[in-house]
């Protein structure tokens, strides 16, 4: 049984109190015959629960849920908003940054005795848990898909505020003084000078991002995640959001992140977490299929794939003092074939202003390069191909991505390797995770034809002229990985999955 619980906390504190009364207390050549026996049982089951602690949960495709006429719509949709998110990544001044619906993962939690479950969006890019609360108003989102349009939306008038004087204010507030923060909250200046504001709440903070933005509170509850319940859970609650109807569950590094809570309660569930999401290349029978999101670990570092051993590819995380959310790495080059294109010294470092690095990002769909680099890994990638599949420009110009091609019968596509910052770093791709082919036409008028588009994107300025994260690897280029974020060794890991068999195998087994 995977799923852990409270309990396993009480035996492991059970288990250390025994030994120590147990120790202390006894004279030698007292302890009984039984005594042993007990003792190795007691400290057999600790290390057996604590050997194969995880929690299992799914993830979803938003896809699903929402309507594109075309291909070419929806392709030109979501690399809109890759697009839009990168370039805010680089110029924004919030913490957090709340993800564009349509080719994203939603998982679902409870808040407080008999709530609703909350869909939200599982982010890698923010460290902030908030969600939509009654009464609720959204400004512009009649065009955005709304999980809670035919479910009650969250009360929260069980939950507790969040004092001006605590830890998760200053975070929400990008770490103000708590004397700031009660002053905000109108105490009185004998209650700041006394550090006695604590019963004043926190005040509400502004959020703003690629195109919508929101105003919440600070509330803490019990969060319900499967079998375990994690008391004092803070979040974010919001009446009031512009363009943001579906709130975000923040898995980035800060304070208030929902691992970092979780690692408060339970270290061998936070400190670790892991996600394999199912290849689909936007198709709806496969979208629907179920990503496990695992937090914890679960028993052995070697799972079966196929029948062969998997191991991880493992590179160091990246420390950011102006992001100190984000999940940096640093990428050495990119290999078209044998022919490796080197990455600029950015992408393999991050500077002491934040800025640089490859951002590993579970809400960007699309992998973003600086420009010059991407212009480099085209031009290498063009030339092979195009020597027998001619450009489709005219998909460019619908689609958004480019280079596409009119590809043949027996198209031949380099492979496409990543190099990442360490000894044996590299993680080759699928080509179904870079070049996405669709048949385009058929209206009647013209034969059906098969194309395909390279699914890295051009971030625009190279790094120099606009600072910020230099990269950010999407999770397009994710699907059929477990990504692994070991917070405990500070690196992340990739390992190639059947996804879809993973979540039912795991699934299977912690029934």
């Amino acid at each position: 049984h995977h799923h852990i619980t409270l309990l396993h906390l009480q035996i492991q504190n059970f288990v250390f109190s025994f030994l120590s009364t147990s120790l202390l207390n006894s004279k030698p050549n007292q302890m009984t015959s039984r005594s042993p026996m007990l003792l190795l049982l007691l400290v057999t089951l600790f290390i057996s629960h604590s050997s194969s602690q995880m929690l299992l949960l799914p993830l979803t495709h938003s896809l699903s849920k929402t309507q594109f006429n075309t291909t070419h719509n929806l392709l030109k949709s979501i690399s809109t908003r890759s697009i839009s998110r990168f370039h805010h990544y680089k110029h924004r001044h919030q913490l957090s940054l709340p993800l564009s619906p349509g080719s994203d993962y939603t998982l679902s939690f409870n808040i407080g005795p008999h709530s609703q479950p909350i869909t939200l969006y599982m982010d890698t890019g923010s460290d902030l848990v908030w969600f939509p609360c009654t009464p609720f108003n959204c400004i512009l989102c009649e065009l955005k898909p709304n999980p809670y349009s035919s479910s009650p939306l969250t009360n929260i008038s069980h939950s507790v505020p969040v004092s001006c004087s605590s830890k998760a204010c200053s975070a929400a507030h990008s770490s103000i003084s708590s004397s700031d923060l009660c002053a905000m909250a109108r105490c009185p200046l004998d209650y700041i000078e006394t550090k006695d504001c604590g019963s004043f709440h926190c005040p509400p903070f502004y959020y703003a991002y690629g195109d919508g933005s929101l105003i919440a509170r600070l509330y803490r509850d019990t969060l319900s995640l499967s079998s375990l319940q994690l008391r004092n859970f803070t979040f974010g609650c919001a009446h009031t959001t512009f363009a943001e109807p579906t709130g975000v569950a923040g898995f980035g590094r800060g304070l208030l992140s929902l691992p970092a809570q979780l690692a408060k309660h339970s270290p061998q569930l936070g400190n670790r977490f892991s996600y394999c999401l199912a290849s689909h290349s936007f198709r709806r029978e496969r979208v629907q299929k179920l990503s496990p999101l695992i937090l914890g670990r679960y028993d052995d570092e070697k799972q079966r794939n196929g029948g062969e051993a998997v191991e991880f590819v493992y590179t160091s995380m990246l420390e950011n003092p102006k992001y100190p959310y984000f999940y940096c790495v640093g990428l050495k080059g990119i290999s078209v074939g044998k022919k490796t294109v080197p990455a600029p010294g950015i992408l393999r470092r991050v500077n002491k202003r934040g800025d640089g690095g490859v951002v590993v990002d579970s809400g960007t769909t699309f992998t973003m390069l600086p420009a010059g680099f991407y212009n480099s890994v085209v031009v290498e990638f063009d030339r092979r191909v195009r020597r027998v599949n001619p450009r489709a420009r005219e998909i460019e110009m619908k689609t958004g991505l480019s280079p596409c091609y009119h590809l043949n019968a027996a198209a031949e596509v380099p492979s496409l390797k990543l190099r990442f910052v360490g000894v044996n770093s590299s993680v080759v791709l699928p080509r179904k995770n870079y070049l996405y082919e669709f048949l385009d036409g058929g209206n009647g008028l013209k034969k059906k034809s098969r194309v395909g588009c390279l699914m890295l994107m051009n971030g625009g300025d190279d790094f120099e002229d606009s600072g910020g994260p230099g990269a950010i690897l999407g999770n397009y280029q994710q699907q059929g990985f477990e990504v692994e974020y070991d917070l405990e060794n500070k690196r992340v890991g990739f390992a190639r999955r059947k996804c879809a068999s993973l979540w039912d195998r795991l699934n299977r087994d912690k029934n």
